[in-house]
């Protein structure tokens, strides 16, 4: 069963590997032509392999680089003649408490969460907007609906992306095009890993390891928003462990 998935175009930033991995796997499984994005070529590559995706499919992309960005979505367009959804997915979570000044994780943080989705939004609607169709998937967090101490930029740069898909949302309807926000809970990934503080990085990992639910988790959630009727457009998705309090 594909439900509309068979035969999309979509692309994923982040797809080296947890959420946009298990994406990838995912949606191919279910006919979509994916093209990956993310800087760790390496992986993309076996990736690819793994799937069965040609050297088209493959495009080492920063996301914090505007430039290589609109290099990703060329190629998908240039491969397969159109874009039918664009899945916003590279983030990092350096958490930190304000007062220790990691000034160069806060800046990370707003150049990969929030303007690596800008960019991708930049890329993706001339395209869409010329088919006058596509789908924009950008990826928030729990901490975009609420922040805890510690959190309190990467919340930040989550709830701006919330901000942003809801203008988008609103700006896209003449051009037929369809827009999701989803906000995962724990799901296993490599976030804890861009966590730079000692301290923190090990109370996020016990965490993680106390409740994240596996990343196909995400990647159904994905299948579900691309999947309905072209008349329906899910607009957000909010979704933790069950075990998760916060």
């Amino acid at each position: 069963m594909t439900d509309n998935i068979d035969g999309k175009v979509v692309v994923i930033t982040g797809a080296s590997s947890g959420l946009g991995e298990a994406t990838a796997r995912h949606l191919a499984a279910r006919g979509a032509r994916v093209v990956l994005g993310a800087r760790r070529l390496d992986r993309l590559q076996a990736l690819a392999q793994e799937l069965g995706l040609g050297p088209q499919a493959v495009v080492q992309t920063d996301v914090a680089d505007a430039g290589q960005v609109q290099r990703l979505i060329d190629q998908a367009v240039a491969a397969h003649g159109r874009l039918d959804v664009l899945v916003n997915n590279a983030g990092l979570m350096p958490h930190s408490p304000l007062e220790r000044g990691k000034i160069a994780d806060w800046d990370r943080m707003i150049d990969v969460n929030l303007k690596g989705v800008l960019y991708g939004i930049a890329a993706a609607l001339p395209p869409m907007k010329a088919q006058k169709s596509g789908h924009i998937i950008n990826v928030s967090s729990v901490a975009g609906h609420k922040v805890r101490s510690g959190g309190a930029v990467y919340a930040a740069t989550k709830a701006a992306v919330r901000m942003l898909s809801e203008g988008l949302r609103q700006e896209v309807k003449p051009y037929n095009i369809r827009t999701t926000i989803i906000s995962p809970g724990a799901v296993e990934s490599e976030l804890p890993q861009s966590i730079t503080e000692a301290d923190v990085a090990a109370g996020i990992r016990d965490f993680y390891e106390a409740v994240a639910i596996p990343a196909e988790s995400f990647a159904r959630v994905v299948a579900f928003a691309i999947g309905q009727p072209e008349e329906v457009d899910v607009n957000e998705i909010l979704f933790r462990p069950t075990a998760q309090e916060f």
